[in-house]
């Protein structure tokens, strides 16, 4: 173990402990342009003119564009930023920034720092190396990032450097949105207008705007930095592409919550430090399941400012990482055996009054709203649960779905044993009429409001009810929350608005209706609900029998993506014309295409210049030793164990070279496939394969060959020092 990096951690610490007030309180937000530091800098008419922009959503004026500019500038320099950038978030994943200085030069040739309000509002980075998905060609090079001023401009130190960083969105020289935020606003519109609309018919007429919260629970691991550079496969791919799994690994179940290192607590308080300056709630920590495996939860916020935050938190513990000589793992199946990564999604529906609509709250006019917007998400997840599963396809993610540590690939929703007793008195009509007390009599009223949960956990379903929200837990560990957050809110906003339509066409007591058109609901979409266990094959064919779509890889689930139900959904509530939602398709069909090759090529290199000339150093002195002892003793029974030892080693090396070789083919014939599906689909189903037969040999060789020749560190090294 690398006892040496302890040291400098544990001093540095101590350090700051001494140097700096540790209470969070009085350094939290310290480097965002907050509403507060907002008014402060800002004029008063100005400060209100600019908060009256964004509650009505218009654009900014520059006269109001260019006092913030201006306030904004003042407080970054003295924040120590010398450049600024506009953050945006591309549809690689990650986030993209490109830097300018403050700096103009007069006409007398003197320095001044200026920052102008078409500066803030309006950039033009080059759009034509960042993936669009045929929305731009190679030599259509423009585009523009634009001022998201619902999301805080914040600043970043990096090494020596300091910048401030202004969120916005990115679209193309035509107008089509290239990134992941332009369709998580716009869905944020659509379910707000749906679910306002919802709520007047219910007879509330005191919220004036609904959003969508998010809560991603962010699972990762860290292994030792002197490890991961003597892995190709960690460094160019993300996960482990070889490796026997060790005689312990997490069947002890010891790992879970216990006692966290000091170095890993150290890099968790460097993490939560910076994370606190920019104004991200980071609440919970702790150990996760598999050795070396954490995880980092926030409190709710309201959607796109969670994506931001999601984006941020994994962008800072990659930084702060290395600094702890520990490098972060964000791929949803790192270590083959062992439980993967996930990024819970916690998913809810909020009011400006502070309400949570998934809360079953305190009167029966409560309740009868909380079934509608209920039985809207449940509709909504039955209708388009291709579409969720679709969101959260990836070539990590087909790794860790169904391998009895996460929910499978097949969509279901668990309510909970109350719950599910409600929705089926329900159905079988014992609750007739929407009387104050025949909803009292559900038992609706009698749920907690926040207190605890009423229902249990399922930790094997892909979207549980967990009291007052829904956690979409399919949501791979590495990749942005914008999408599945878009594609939850458009559905759920489609769906209020089918079950205002069938509210109003019932006419009459607007309760009773409401009552009328759930009943009809739950039987028509009851068969997504489901209670049990997940992972058994048992409810793999109650679910076909159902009906349930179950796409186990990510190149069959990202077809949905371009069917003719999601481009009329998409078009209709204005998130993604039906260009853009193709673009999205060819995104993520042609990542999964690369990402498999990257390995596959990775694969053939490791073993061919690393495993093989290890295993013949090996065969090679054990074949001497042989021939030693021969000499001296003659060829007797006792050199039978040592010869079949060789005769296995010498078999093994020899299947591997065949089997590279053959993979190395196959990695060449895919190269020729002129149809971007069926590369996909022979990648996907051959060529994986072919590296599950390579590995299966190189993993046995390990457990053969001496130790001290195996060129790269084994899972154990890697998941138990740290």
């Amino acid at each position: 173990m690398k006892y040496h990096n302890l040291i400098p951690a544990a001093e540095r610490h101590y350090k700051v402990e001494k140097e700096k007030d540790v209470q969070v309180s009085r350094y939290y937000g310290e480097d965002i342009f907050s509403a507060k530091v907002m008014q402060d800098k800002l004029p008063k008419d100005i400060y209100k003119r600019f908060i009256e922009t964004i509650e009505a959503r218009r654009p900014m004026d520059l006269e109001t564009a260019n006092a913030v500019a201006h306030a904004i500038k003042e407080w970054a320099i003295d924040k120590g930023a010398t450049h600024y950038c506009h953050w945006f978030q591309p549809m690689t994943g990650a986030t993209a920034e490109k830097h300018d200085s403050f700096i103009e030069f007069t006409d007398a040739g003197d320095v001044i720092e200026r920052f102008s309000g078409k500066q803030l509002i309006q950039g033009e980075p080059d759009a034509s190396s960042f993936p669009s998905g045929g929305l731009r060609s190679t030599f259509e090079a423009r585009g523009y990032t634009a001022w998201d001023p619902t999301s805080p401009a914040f600043i970043i130190r990096n090494g020596l450097g300091t910048t401030l960083c202004i969120p916005t969105i990115f679209i193309s020289y035509t107008g089509e949105a290239l990134d992941k935020k332009t369709p998580l606003l716009r869905s944020i519109g659509a379910i707000d207008k749906s679910a306002i609309s919802m709520l007047r018919l219910l007879g509330n007429q005191e919220a004036q705007k609904v959003f969508a919260t998010l809560g991603p629970e962010q699972e990762y691991f860290l292994v030792d930095q002197d490890y991961y550079f003597k892995r190709q496969d960690l460094v160019l791919s993300g996960r482990s592409l070889l490796g026997a799994a060790p005689p312990k690994g997490q069947q002890l179940e010891d790992q879970y919550f216990g006692s966290i290192k000091e170095r890993i607590l150290s890099f968790m308080h460097d993490v939560e430090e910076e994370l606190y300056k920019l104004g991200i709630p980071a609440k919970t920590r702790h150990n996760e399941v598999a050795p070396s495996q954490f995880e980092i939860a926030p409190i709710f916020e309201e959607a796109n400012l969670a994506a931001d935050h999601n984006q941020l938190v994994m962008e800072t513990m990659k930084r702060i990482a290395p600094l702890h000589k520990l490098r972060l793992l964000l791929h949803e199946k790192p270590f083959a055996g062992i439980n993967g990564s996930g990024k819970h999604l916690n998913w809810s529906l909020s009011d400006d009054l502070g309400n949570n609509l998934l809360n079953p709250g305190k009167t029966p006019h409560d309740n009868i709203q909380f079934l509608v917007f209920l039985m809207a998400t449940i509709r909504a997840v039955n209708i388009h649960a291709d579409l969720l599963r679709a969101s959260v396809a990836s070539a990590g993610n087909d790794h860790r779905l169904g391998a009895n540590e996460a929910p499978p690939a097949i969509i279901s929703v668990f309510l909970g044993e109350q719950l599910t007793d409600i929705l089926e008195d329900i159905e079988k009509g014992k609750i007739t009429k929407a009387t104050d007390a025949a909803i009292i009599d559900l038992g609706i009223s009698k749920l907690p409001v926040l207190s605890r949960d009423s229902t249990d956990r399922n930790r094997t379903s892909p979207f549980a009810f967990t009291g007052n929200k829904f956690e979409f837990r399919a949501v791979g560990s590495s990749q942005s929350i914008s999408l599945p957050a878009t594609v939850l809110n458009t559905i759920v906003a489609e769906s209020l608005d089918i079950l205002a339509a069938k509210i109003k066409a019932k006419r009459g007591d607007v309760k009773q209706a409401a009552l009328d058109v759930i009943k009809e609901e739950i039987k028509a979409n009851k068969a997504i609900l489901f209670m049990g266990d997940n992972y058994t094959k048992e409810w793999e064919k109650e679910a076909a029998r159902r009906g349930l779509p179950n796409k186990k890889t990510s190149y069959e689930a990202l077809k949905d993506l371009k069917s003719d139900k999601a481009l009329k959904l998409f078009e209709k509530y204005g998130v993604l014309s039906p260009v853009e939602l193709k673009s999205r398709y060819h995104v993520r069909l042609e990542r999964y295409i690369k990402e498999i090759d990257i390995e596959a090529a990775t694969l053939v290199t490791m073993v061919q210049s690393q495993i093989l000339p290890a295993a013949a150093a090996y065969q090679k002195a054990l074949a001497q030793s042989i021939k030693n002892t021969m000499d001296v003793i003659g060829d007797g029974k006792e050199l039978k164990p040592q010869k079949e030892l060789l005769k296995l080693l010498s078999s093994l090396i020899s299947e591997a070279q065949q089997q590279v070789t053959e993979l190395k083919t196959g990695i060449e014939k895919a190269k020729t496939i002129d149809s971007e599906e069926r590369q996909a689909t022979y990648l996907g189903e051959t060529i994986k394969a072919c590296m599950n037969t390579v590995r299966r040999t190189v993993d046995t060789l390990e457990l053969y060959v001496d130790n001290e020749l195996w060129p790269i560190p084994k899972y154990w090294e890697m998941l138990f020092i740290s």
